[in-house]
């Protein structure tokens, strides 16, 4: 049985032109926002020409970054990974220890979401672009789950206050759901991902982490998954997820918030 998400997946052939980024995504290069970055940089050509960002292109055109030809998969591929420490979430092939380059996957696929290098756990790795776009935008309010150790008993207050919001980079983390798990540790579930989120949080309040674990995105689970091990995601994974992706915008807040307001002119 094929979930509401592989069909689209398969249906893109049918599509005429579409934006260059969202092809290279596709493709299972990267991420819309890394491919962006890769245009800019000059390493996409299209038919032997230089790619412009914002660029369009049809089925019959050659597209290539850094001289390999590519085109987006036949077949959806959406993996639950266990991030290993040490493990670095990035599509440059000079970090020996990429994604990547440690999963060895015969498709191409990437990351939705990064785990910092000394962070492990669940990590969702796809050819589908349009996935990711949807999960990892933080105004879609998806959550992400984790178990924290950190280097001193965890108080009342500290809990408080992390489910509160903290100030880090110039904003206040948004409101989320924190509880206590043994005497230095807790479970947190955020529906943002600022940059090492949980560890500035931490750090803003006095506490240094220890350690650090995503066992849940959305309704996909960690499990019983060892480090260094990937399943592919059930049939029942990949419906439910489609039904929680359904309502969700693959646009940044402030763009969806600008064609709102725009049809509310209208």
């Amino acid at each position: 049985m094929t979930s509401q998400i592989e069909k689209q997946f398969q249906d893109r052939s049918k599509r005429d032109a579409v934006r260059l980024n969202k092809y290279v995504s596709e493709a299972g290069v990267c991420s819309r926002r890394e491919a962006d970055r890769l245009i800019e940089a000059g390493r996409v050509t299209v038919d032997g020409k230089r790619a412009d960002t914002g660029m369009k292109i049809t089925p019959d055109q050659e597209v290539k970054v850094d001289g390999r030809t590519i085109s987006p998969e036949e077949e959806m591929v959406v993996l639950a990974v266990y991030k290993p420490r040490g493990i670095v979430c990035t599509e440059d092939r000079r970090e020996p220890d990429n994604i990547i380059r440690f999963l060895h996957y015969p498709t191409r696929i990437t990351y939705a979401g990064r785990l910092d290098k000394d962070s492990e756990g669940l990590l969702l790795m796809t050819n589908n672009g349009d996935i990711i776009n949807k999960m990892m935008r933080a105004g879609n309010y998806h959550e992400k789950e984790y178990l924290v150790t950190v280097d001193k008993p965890v108080t009342d207050e500290f809990l408080e206050r992390m489910a509160r919001g903290v100030p880090i980079l110039d904003t206040v983390t948004r409101p989320c759901k924190v509880k206590k798990e043994g005497k230095t540790g807790f479970r947190i579930i955020l529906t943002q991902g600022l940059n090492r989120q949980i560890r500035r949080m931490c750090e803003a309040l006095g506490y240094k982490v220890i350690h650090l674990k995503r066992v849940r995105i959305m309704e996909i689970r960690l499990g019983d998954l060892k480090p260094g091990q990937y399943r592919k995601l059930t049939e029942g994974e990949l419906g439910r997820l489609g039904k929680m992706l359904e309502q969700s915008s693959n646009m940044p807040a402030g763009q969806r918030k600008r064609n709102e307001n725009r049809r509310q002119k209208s």
